[in-house]
């Protein structure tokens, strides 16, 4: 776990800014859930047998109530949407969420123990279209960053209730014959997981995996058709992306079309982002049958990509002379403030060339000189700190050059 200082924080800021302003353009609300959970949700939602909840969750009795941190966000967010009766509202529920998350893994590059998430969720349909459009959503959202080079976006589809059964029969019988020569956590996996044998990312491992079954051999005719189309929107929205039928999520829940997108910044755990459909969590929380779709980024990982973190910008130093001049440097500072520029007014009265320095070394783009002749002439020196240019303007006409 980790503090986040400014300037930092400024680029955190910015990027959950551009967050908001690109979900709300697709008409997601924000949803804020609790950070602690019944330890069951998890169980119940996640999976018992996953990583998640087997390994890495911080659960602990609380007067003989077991409470997770929580550990991920679907889970919760679903939760909400019954518990809360969303369904009854009018159109999709399209939540999005921006927060803290906790897992006790093994530090990684870009990995915490306390980790953010920005993710969403669609809960109402499981038309493809839904699947495009949040795909496009987040493909908009990376853009405005600027992140470069864009993400590659892997696809997928896990099938259904219907047809995964025989898939996971096949996977089953063609894992035990190679499990053994495998990893430890795979061997493990092969019994209480199998599926997440595909997710191995031991490169030793790699070449036994590639002889292993493909989902995309065992779907049925809806599954097929759900991916096809789902494919097909995304190509007529010109979004690159590449059918990767290995790729699997951790996360018991997921049903039918699976994404990531990854970028070559990041090292082996080279994912931004993922997501997927879970067509039955909603019933299997014990709610109405509500099909959904949602994804989670990385907010931690999007940060390092997104490389050095903009200094924090101020507008104004306010150079004040004496002790008569300083209520004027602190009513000109509110009013300034007022019209959205940051201002810095120093407490204590110091030499000017003292302030000067202070105001260069704070990247101040001006500094406002007021001393006794100022407020004799009513003209206060405004310097522009990057050229060196000065000018002796009412305070109104400062105001006007600053905010335009």
């Amino acid at each position: 776990m980790r503090d986040l200082l400014p300037p930092e924080t400024a680029l955190w800021n910015k990027v959950e800014g551009l967050a908001r302003e690109v979900f709300h353009t697709y008409g997601y609300g924000e949803i804020r859930t609790p950070l602690l959970e019944e330890t069951q949700l998890f169980a119940r939602g996640v999976g018992a047998e996953t990583d998640i909840v087997s390994k890495e969750m911080y659960t602990f009795d609380d007067h003989g109530d077991s409470l997770t941190l929580r550990p991920e966000a679907t889970a919760s967010v679903v939760r909400a949407y019954i518990e809360h009766s969303l369904s009854r509202n009018p159109g999709l529920a399209k939540l999005y969420y921006i927060g803290p998350m906790f897992r006790r893994e093994r530090p990684q590059k870009g990995r915490y123990r306390q980790f953010f998430q920005i993710g969403a969720e669609v809960i109402g349909s499981e038309s493809p279209a839904v699947d495009a459009e949040l795909i496009e959503m987040l493909w908009e959202f990376l853009s405005r960053t600027g992140l470069q080079p864009m993400p590659q976006v892997m696809l997928n589809t896990l099938g259904d209730s219907l047809c995964r059964p025989s898939f996971l029969t096949a996977l089953k019988e063609s894992l035990a014959g190679v499990k053994d020569r495998m990893c430890g956590d795979c061997q493990r996996r092969a019994e209480t997981n199998p599926l997440r044998v595909l997710d191995c990312k031991v490169a030793a491992d790699q070449e036994i995996i590639e002889g292993l079954p493909k989902i995309t051999e065992f779907l049925c005719e809806p599954c097929r058709d759900h991916y096809r189309r789902v494919q097909e929107y995304l190509t007529a929205r010109e979004i690159p992306f590449t059918p990767t039928p290995r790729m699997v999520r951790g996360l018991d829940y997921y049903t039918r079309t699976t994404f990531e997108f990854v970028h070559g910044n990041l090292g082996a755990q080279n994912s931004v982002l993922g997501g997927g459909r879970y067509d039955g969590l909603a019933e299997v929380l014990g709610g109405p049958k509500s099909p959904g779709i949602g994804f989670s980024i990385g907010e931690d990982r999007l940060i390092n990509l997104l490389g050095d973190s903009p200094a924090e910008r101020l507008d104004v130093y306010m150079v004040w002379l004496d002790a008569a001049s300083f209520s004027f440097a602190a009513d000109f500072a509110r009013q300034l403030r007022r019209a959205g520029l940051t201002v810095e007014v120093p407490p204590e009265a110091r030499k000017m060339g003292k302030l000067m320095e202070q105001a260069s070394k704070l990247g101040a783009r001006y500094a406002l000189i007021i001393g006794e002749a100022e407020r004799g002439s009513q003209r206060y020196t405004l310097k522009d700190m990057v050229s060196g240019e000065q000018q002796q303007l009412p305070f109104d006409e400062i105001e006007a050059k600053l905010t335009r």
